[in-house]
């Protein structure tokens, strides 16, 4: 009998937010439970952002399992020539459900899902107030709904692919409801996948008033790699993501935000106990694999930043965990990893074959064996104005903004949080020069280089 797959989709949240990985300011019960009764990925990674918005490229590389380069459009939509998780789980005989947020066009959501409820078709909202649709078979979603954003300080009326709204109930409250509902209703004899892509953590950071308590600004630590500003311009500083705390930022500010930040995260920990605890309740959970991950990573007050427009650790790994049948208990794997592996990684969990669409790399030899390596080294894009490399010591970073090339090597052993700029250090030459041969053969294999994204870092570097 295949297993069901459930897997929960977080929005901006960072690696570094659970409490049994090391996080002991956080309070995550129910994803601490998931880490011990599977497998967790330390260094699971984003590889591209194509403009501000990187969650967007993020989940369109998450139900393709192809790498941005290799993605139409840039994410914002699916073509039918590239398949979808949910669709080949279709093929494969599973009934597949979807809810929350889904940014990557109504067409390639309508092939992917069996069916669903409160889906939100965008990137971000209210999370009080959100836009929402219930299932259409058609697949056409043709309503519309308007609602006066920002009313208190502005007139502006936005109309949003919706059919309905749920006031006054939290976005995560909404989605796992729903899923809920899914477990307690499901009666059929086909295997499972329920995919709950939540809006949280990302801001507006409102949530409900025990998990904003929870948390006391002043007794956050502040970040090892605070900055008021960041050192280097390539552009972003009047990003929307850069401009919810002012320059310089201020520890106070900082703190605020981080414990804003972690109330969303407890919140979704608390909702998610919910689903998995109805999982039990209706004596699925032991055939279910459980897949916990995020859409990329978050700067809060780390290098001066706020946002997840580069290519700092903070911003470009998340965690991932797989739980479940066939998978060892309580076991971390620091093997490198990206997102679009959890694709053919489901595929072979669930005994199915892998559709020669999908670039990403099966974890499961890691899985199985925490010795084993899927990768040696990652490469990484935002916009036209990054690209990186690493390996398992050394991070390469290079810029190229208004004609002004500025590179970064940090030791990642050695200087996790990346304050220390090795590149002017003559010892570390030979170092520079085999990541930066590493930065070309990945422009070349991952065709990064062919205006894919219509981008002109390679013309100036």
């Amino acid at each position: 009998m295949k297993p069901n797959i459930l897997l929960f989709f977080t929005d901006d949240q960072r690696f570094d937010t659970i409490r049994s990985l090391g996080n002991k300011e956080i309070h995550t019960p129910n994803i601490d439970e998931l880490v011990h009764s599977g497998v967790t990925f330390t260094r699971a990674h984003i590889p591209c952002g194509s403009h501000g918005a990187v969650c967007m490229p993020s989940r369109a590389m998450l139900n393709t399992g192809r790498t941005l380069f290799h993605i139409e459009n840039e994410g914002q939509t699916i073509p039918k020539n590239h398949i979808t998780l949910g669709e080949h789980l279709i093929n494969c005989g599973y009934q597949t459900f979807g809810t929350g947020k889904w940014h990557n066009g109504i067409e390639s959501y309508a092939r992917s899902f069996t069916c669903g409820d409160n889906i939100f078709f965008g990137g971000m909202d209210d999370h009080w107030n959100v836009p929402l649709n219930h299932f259409d078979p058609t697949g056409k979603y043709e309503s519309r709904l308007k609602k006066t954003d920002n009313f208190m300080k502005s007139n502006t009326v936005t109309t949003y692919v919706a059919d309905h709204y749920e006031v006054g109930k939290h976005s995560t409250e909404i989605f796992c409801d729903t899923s809920i509902d899914f477990l307690h209703n499901y009666d059929s004899a086909d295997p499972f996948f329920l995919y709950v892509a939540f809006m949280a953590p990302h801001d507006p950071r409102t949530m409900p008033e025990r998990f904003l308590n929870m948390y006391d600004p002043e007794k956050i630590s502040l970040p090892d790699n605070f900055l008021p500003q960041h050192p280097i311009d390539y552009g972003i500083r009047n990003l929307r993501d850069e401009i919810l705390t002012p320059y310089p930022r201020t520890e106070k500010e900082i703190k605020r935000h981080i414990a804003e930040y972690y109330g969303m995260i407890s919140h979704i920990d608390y909702e998610l106990g919910r689903v998995i605890e109805t999982l039990k309740e209706t004596g699925q959970y032991e055939n279910t694999i459980i897949v916990f991950t995020g859409d990329n990573g978050l700067a809060l007050g780390q290098h001066g930043l706020m946002g997840k427009q580069n290519c700092y650790e903070h911003s470009i790994r998340v965690p991932l965990i797989f739980s479940g049948p066939g998978i060892p208990e309580d076991k971390i794997n620091d093997s490198y990893a990206y997102l679009l592996d959890i694709f053919p990684t489901l595929c072979e969990l669930s005994d199915i074959d892998v559709p020669d669409t999908v670039e990403g790399k099966s974890l499961v030899k890691s899985i199985q064996d925490s010795n084993y390596k899927t990768r040696d080294t990652l490469y990484f894009a935002y916009t036209d104005t990054i690209r990186s490399v690493k390996d398992n010591q050394y991070k390469l970073i290079e810029y190229v903004y208004d004609d002004t090339k500025t590179s970064q090597l940090f030791d990642l052993i050695n200087d996790p949080c990346e304050m220390n700029n090795l590149i002017d250090n003559k010892e570390y030459d030979d170092i520079v020069q085999i990541l930066r041969k590493e930065l070309i053969r990945y422009r070349d294999d991952w065709d990064d280089c062919n205006r894919q994204l219509g981008r002109t870092f390679w013309d100036k570097y």
